[in-house]
Parts: structure tokens; sequence; C-alpha cells
């Protein structure tokens, strides 16, 4: 079990003290990520610096303070059980039901606990859901269903993958900006 956080007068102290650095030689951007015990990493690419990777934190410590804020108000462990539970049951015909509108075929669905991903498709035609789907405004979750299930037509992230993406779901940009601001502080 994750220690407790601090109270919030302590958090300008949680920016410096919990970071914890590590190399990844296939990034190519430094990441900064809150784990569930209000520890902070920052992932420093191929060719970059701690002393670069300390600035980058430094420049984000209102990211950061808004995150341990909301890991502080997260629903805890046994309504996270029940909402994955719910996730199980409701996320699944959501996608089929896509899917029978844009005319594809899933061979499976499964409702995961990921950490680091919305979902993720198959080549032999299986999708995996994040339960925390259920988390979001539902335009959202829509948009990463009609992402996944895109894959089934393009395994990429080229411009056509992406044009197939517009046909089907216009407000993609806005639901993908949704995410980036807002995603984070959801898992």
């Amino acid at each position: 079990m994750p220690a407790p956080l601090p109270a919030p007068e302590a958090e300008s102290l949680l920016i410096d003290a919990p970071r914890y650095f590590v190399r990844h030689r296939r990034a190519r951007r430094y990441i900064l990520r809150v784990d569930a015990d209000g520890r902070v990493r920052v992932t420093i690419p191929r060719g970059g610096s701690r002393r670069a990777a300390e600035a980058f934190a430094d420049r984000n410590s209102g990211w950061v303070r808004g995150q341990l804020s909301r890991l502080r108000s997260a629903p805890p462990p046994a309504d996270n059980k029940a909402m994955r539970s719910r996730a199980r049951l409701e996320l699944p015909p959501l996608l089929l039901s896509w899917a029978t509108r844009l005319g594809l075929t899933v061979s499976s669905v499964e409702v995961r606990d990921q950490r680091t991903r919305w979902g993720s498709c198959g080549r032999n035609g299986r999708i995996c859901l994040n339960w925390r789907l259920l988390l979001m405004p539902e335009w959202v979750r829509d948009y990463v269903l009609v992402h996944e299930l895109m894959h089934l037509r393009r395994m990429d992230h080229s411009p056509r993958y992406w044009a197939l993406v517009a046909a089907a779901y216009p407000a993609y940009r806005e639901a993908r900006a949704w995410l980036r601001t807002n995603g984070a502080g959801l898992r």
C-alpha cells in the first residue's frame, strides 16, 4: 500500500524531495510522471542530461502540484475495484456498438488496469480497454473507442490513419486535447 501523501502545506517539499530520474534510450523527450505514492518520476531521453531533467521538473512544478492534488482526491482502492467491475460490464458493449456503426469486426474485448494506455488493438482484432475510460467524459471515451477501432483498418498513426479517425469521429482533436490536459489525473 502506498505511503499516505503529506498535507498540502508540505507540497513545496514534495516537489523537490521525492524525485527520481530514469534514463530511457528510446525516449525522445523529457517525461514527468507522478506515481501513485506521490513520488515524481522524470524520464531522461537519449542524449539528455540530469541537469536539464531537473530544470524540466522545476518548470513544471505547477503541473506536479495539480497531479498531487488529484491523487489526494482519487477514489479509494475499494471504489476502484467497483469501477473495474462496472467497466467490464459497460465498455465492451459500447465498443461493439461503435464497431457495428463503423462496419468493423472485433474478435474480443478485454478491460484491464493499464497504467500508460487508454487502450490497445492487436492485429488479431483483440481490443484491450483501460477501465479508467469510465472516469472521463463520454465524448472523450468515445474518441478512445473509435481510435482503437480504426487500428483494425490501419495499425499505425500515419496521416492516413488520422484521416480515418477524423472521418469516424470529427471531434477527435478536441478529445485528444482533453486527454493531454486531464488524462494523467485519471491514472
